[in-house]
Formats: structure tokens, sequence, C-alpha cells
């Protein structure tokens, strides 16, 4: 299986990119063929989205190529940062880019999507929003999960859990575990 996982944040600190590297690797672990990559957002900017720059240039490379990534994966493994109660500007204008290719950006793939936040809401709104959203545009949501205190969680250092018997590593091993 080929998964393709990234953090919706473009941040170089994403603690969104850090919890779905961690949960990817659980994957791995717990499943031998499975070939991952993790994209990293920065790697995908471009114009703000607006229809006069679509018909003046069309769409831009990069976000053909983040289409054409989604398009070679066999499951999807999404943390969505939440920038004052929604989607992270970089990732929202990556998809308004990608959904002018086709409409089900994520075509209809499996996904585990989750999210996390420094306090204890765990990001819930703008996962909230991606459980209600996603479908429409092709996502075969198999599990989701919200990580409340991240900082308490995890350490950025090794990109780990605190504690190994931590019922959110519990939590995600479960939900990874749906893609296979």
């Amino acid at each position: 299986m080929n998964l393709l996982a990234y953090g919706a944040s473009n941040s170089r600190l994403s603690i969104n990119k850090a919890l779905v590297t961690y949960a990817a690797q659980l994957l791995q672990v717990q499943s031998e063929n499975i070939e991952v990559e993790i994209l990293d957002l920065n790697d995908f900017e471009m114009p703000i989205y607006s229809h006069e720059r679509e018909q003046d240039h069309g769409i831009p490379d990069l976000a053909q190529q983040f289409y054409k990534k989604i398009g070679a994966a066999d499951a999807l493994m999404v943390s969505f940062a939440e920038h004052n109660g929604h989607y992270s500007a970089a990732y929202k204008n990556l998809f308004d880019w990608a959904s002018r290719i086709n409409v089900k950006v994520y075509q209809n793939k499996p996904a585990v999507i989750m999210s996390t936040s420094p306090g204890r809401g765990g990001a819930n709104s703008v996962l909230t929003a991606a459980k209600a959203s996603t479908p429409f545009f092709g996502m075969d949501i198999k599990a989701d999960l919200s990580v409340p205190s991240f900082n308490d969680q995890f350490t950025l250092e090794d990109g780990q859990i605190v504690n190994a018997e931590n019922a959110i590593r519990e939590q995600l091993l479960q939900a990874v575990q749906s893609l296979v």
C-alpha cells in the first residue's frame, strides 16, 4: 500500500505534520507492505487562487503535482491544522487550486483524518468541518481523531508520544489500522 500523509499546515514546526508522521510510522510498524510519503505543504506554495489567475495563467504545476500524488496513493492520512477555527490558508489555497482540476480532489481514497492543537480543543473545529466537507470532495473517511494538548502528549525533538502507555497512542493505532 502507498500511503500519502501530510499535515495541512505550512509551519516548519507543524505539530500536525509531527502527528501525522508519527501516525504513519505506527502504521508502518504494524504492516510490512506500506510505503509512506510525507508531504510538506511548503513544497506547494503558489499564488492565492482567483478565477482571473486561473484564466490568465492556468492551474499551477504544483497544484497538478499535488493532485497527482493523491491519485498515485492507495490511502491518505491528513492532520488538519486549525487557524482561527478553520483550515490553514496555505492548505485551503492548495486545495482550491487542486479542486479546479477535479472537484473530487481526494479521488475516492480511503483516509484517516486527524487534528491537534496545543489547547484542550485539539483543533476539533477544523476536524468537524473536514468530516462534514471532505466526503463531497471524494474522501472516504475510515477514522478520525482529535488530539488535545499536543505539547503534553508528544515531544517534538524525537517525534514520539511522551508516555508509551498514553491512551492517545492506542487511539491513533486503532484509527490508522482502519486503512489496512
